[in-house]
């Protein structure tokens, strides 16, 4: 009875192993071909009705069953990424590379501060450095300090940051097709058209403009109030709105259709590449300038005096303008940040100097913003370097050996002449395609912007404007000729009477 039982539970209790599917997919096919394996195995109990019940499987140890089951683990996967080895030299020059831009430059040297202060003001709220400080005097003063420093090197960001972001802000409210390309290789994916794109960019460029805002907010109340009568709850809100906006903006960009690649990516033509095509089209009536040299050297400023004087009284105005005509970008965005690097840092650490006791700690933040102040000439700097390796243009290693670092000090040393050599070398050619061409005899020396040509400043056309010019002069003669055609008849020959005499 009890054997009748035990077979009746496990009848009962488990089903047919090819109805469990135990013995895989193609059980009944190949029955016969694997029943030795089985009960090598496999030990079954079969029940009443001749059903079979496993008692007990043991599975042949397969080194390959084994591999495969411990790859796909998150212990496998973690194994195989720590296991690869890193090419330190590639890493290395990657390093190299990346810091010989003066504008990585000073990124990693704000980041440094930023880590620094960030760490000491965390020890000090936490009372890590109570041992150290013991005095709450002493304690509040380095809260204020580091405090101050945070607050000024965001802001400084923020501000260098915010006429780009006032630019796209106003790109995307003309939203004209030049504008649509520009702004598609800032915020889409392969620089393509994504659904709804304006929608989600204007998302994008609104929360990094409500960043910029938020800190300046901030920055007010760090200076204006003392620590002890600062509002928390604005601090609170303005800090959260500081920190979360970009952060949102970058999630956004990602998951958004943005970053995402489209169906329509391959379909679309840009009106940008249509330009390039009639471009292209119009070197062939353009010389190129295949070597391409510096208009005199850096201090052959007499060569045009007057240009000389507008360097030197009007250095921002000239560099925006310059930098416009030369194609990297607009001219108020580089006037403005051009600006904010040179005189910006002065004010902001001043400032961020006024609620703090200690003297010598005010002249320090002071000496600060004025060493800051020099350094921002590495904005020229950078955009020389631009220019030189865009136009192919001849280089010097006078200091270190390096071209970059031999422009970034030819900034730094004598600034009004380097941009009176740069807007004479660009006066000497015509830019087309992020080229140089040369220009034909009669150019005027100092040539107007695009949206100047429109105004009639100058008496002689440029190239581009000449050809087409050159193109609509002959479509209006070909369609009048072929408005006025008639059948032309040869001409009757005059005959000449003379008087007999």
């Amino acid at each position: 009875m009890d054997d009748e039982s035990n077979e009746n539970k496990c009848t009962t209790s488990v089903p047919p192993l090819h109805q469990k599917g135990l013995l895989g997919e193609d059980h009944n096919h190949n029955q016969n071909q694997d029943d030795d394996s089985h009960k090598k195995s496999t030990f079954f109990k079969f029940g009443k009705q001749g059903s079979p019940c496993v008692k007990f499987q043991r599975l042949a140890p397969e080194k390959d069953v084994n591999t495969r089951s411990y790859n796909h683990t998150f212990r496998g996967s973690v194994h195989r990424v720590f296991n690869k080895k890193i090419n330190w030299k590639s890493l290395q020059t990657m390093a190299k590379e990346w810091i010989s831009n003066p504008i990585n430059m000073v990124l990693f040297i704000w980041i440094i501060c930023v880590a620094v202060s960030g760490a000491i003001l965390f020890l000090v709220m936490t009372g890590m450095l109570n041992h150290a400080l013991p005095k709450k005097s002493q304690r509040n003063t380095w809260f204020e300090v580091n405090n101050q420093i945070l607050n000024a090197l965001f802001t400084l960001m923020c501000l260098y940051q915010h006429p780009h972001r006032l630019y796209h802000l106003i790109l995307l409210s003309k939203w004209r097709p030049q504008d649509i390309s520009k702004l598609r290789n800032l915020y889409s994916k392969n620089g393509t058209y994504k659904p709804n794109e304006w929608a989600h960019m204007m998302v994008v460029v609104f929360l990094l403009n409500l960043n910029c805002f938020a800190q300046y907010a901030l920055c007010g109340l760090n200076v204006g109030y003392k620590r002890s009568e600062r509002p928390a709850i604005g601090v609170a809100l303005t800090v959260s709105i500081a920190i979360s906006a970009p952060a949102i903006a970058g999630l956004y960009s990602v998951m958004s259709p943005l970053g995402k690649d489209s169906d329509t990516d391959t379909n679309s033509v840009s009106d940008e590449e249509s330009q390039k095509g009639i471009e292209s089209s119009e070197k062939i009536f353009l010389l190129s300038e295949s070597n391409p040299k510096w208009s005199g050297g850096i201090f052959d400023f007499w060569e045009d005096i007057s240009l000389a004087y507008l360097s030197l009284f009007c250095s921002f105005c000239v560099f925006g303008w310059n930098m416009e005509r030369l194609g990297f970008g607009n001219m108020y965005v580089h006037m403005t940040t051009f600006l904010l690097f040179c005189l910006a840092p002065f004010w902001i650490f001043t400032l961020a100097a006024v609620n703090i006791e200690n003297e010598i700690v005010r002249e320090i933040l002071g000496i600060t913003g004025v060493f800051l102040c020099v350094f921002g000439l590495l904005y020229g700097g950078f955009w020389r370097i631009q220019m030189r390796k865009r136009f192919n243009l001849p280089s010097s290693d006078f200091c270190c050996g390096n071209p970059g670092v031999s422009d970034c000090v030819l900034w730094l040393c004598c600034c009004w002449c380097s941009l009176a050599q740069e807007v004479r070398t660009g006066n000497k050619y015509d830019v087309l395609d992020n080229k140089f061409y040369r220009k034909p005899e009669g150019e005027m020396s100092i040539s107007p912007l695009p949206r100047e040509e429109q105004l009639n400043y100058r008496s002689t056309p440029s190239p581009t404007t000449f050809l087409q010019e050159y193109k609509s002069s002959n479509i209006e003669e070909g369609s009048s000729s072929r408005g006025n055609d008639s059948t032309l008849e040869p001409p009757i020959p005059s005959f000449i009477h003379r008087d007999a005499t």
